[in-house]
């Protein structure tokens, strides 16, 4: 386990974490009519129901200043470990100890499509717990950050996912937060937009927040982290200095 500066307050503390969800097994479609029908004609009743492991007994210490990259393949439990973190899915096991609000901020973090950008700045900026005042002094730095110009006064429903992803994380960015979550938030955005991102999660380390981002872009999480969790198949490989996991990562996927 990573050992953070002598004094450092801890913010996060993972202790012994097993995450166990149920999902519908496989039938050859998702819902659909077609899949309801084979399983009127094979009198099944009900779904097969499957319980899925997906985060096991993974334990580590996240301090105040720490920009936290978490890497893996697909299915390893990377962003059922971060939902975990921000409260929104209950241990099977273990448990997890956060000393400030976890925000988490995801491509598919909720917002309002039916609404213009514009409206979903002040909703969301509000639902962080800043002011008017606030709002109304940060609001054209939020919109500059995002970079989609006129469009903030359309709904939310005519823009791309990337378009969506970058205001969703100028909005989030836009208050220190105790614990900031982001995953794959970053992977959506063009190559200045990356920079000015990557820019922004320093900021908020140096203002003594935490940071967790889940990335499949290595180069992302090594520019941007100072430490790194490996998780495969939902146990941590590794924890430690971001250039050690991440090489040690690279190393057993050419193997």
């Amino acid at each position: 386990m990573a050992v953070a500066d002598s004094g450092a307050e801890p913010t996060v503390i993972a202790d012994r974490l097993d995450i166990i969800y149920k999902v519908i097994a496989g039938q050859g479609g998702k819902g659909t009519a077609a899949t309801a029908l084979r399983r009127i004609m094979k009198r099944q009743d009900r779904p097969t129901i499957r319980e899925v492991h997906a985060v096991k007994n993974v334990s580590f210490t996240a301090y105040k200043g720490d920009a936290i990259g978490v890497i893996g393949r697909n299915g390893s439990g990377k962003s059922t470990m971060l939902r975990a973190i921000a409260g929104l899915l209950p241990p099977a096991a273990g448990a997890v100890y956060t000393g400030g609000r976890p925000s988490l901020l995801g491509v598919n973090a909720a917002m309002m499509n039916d609404l213009t950008g514009d409206r979903n700045v002040v909703l969301g900026c509000l639902a962080m717990g800043m002011s008017t005042a606030e709002i109304q002094r940060r609001y054209d730095e939020i919109v500059d950050f995002s970079g989609i110009g006129d469009f903030i006064d359309l709904p939310m429903s005519t823009y791309s996912s990337g378009m969506a992803a970058r205001l969703k994380f100028a909005i989030a960015s836009a208050k220190t937060h105790d614990i900031l979550l982001v995953d794959e938030a970053l992977a959506t955005g063009d190559a200045e937009f990356r920079v000015r991102s990557e820019r922004k999660i320093k900021e908020l380390r140096d203002q003594a927040g935490t940071v967790f981002l889940v990335s499949h872009s290595l180069e992302v999480v090594q520019e941007t982290c100072n430490r790194a969790l490996w998780l495969d198949a939902g146990v941590l490989k590794l924890d430690g200095p971001v250039e050690e996991v991440v090489a040690a990562y690279i190393k057993s996927t050419r193997g």
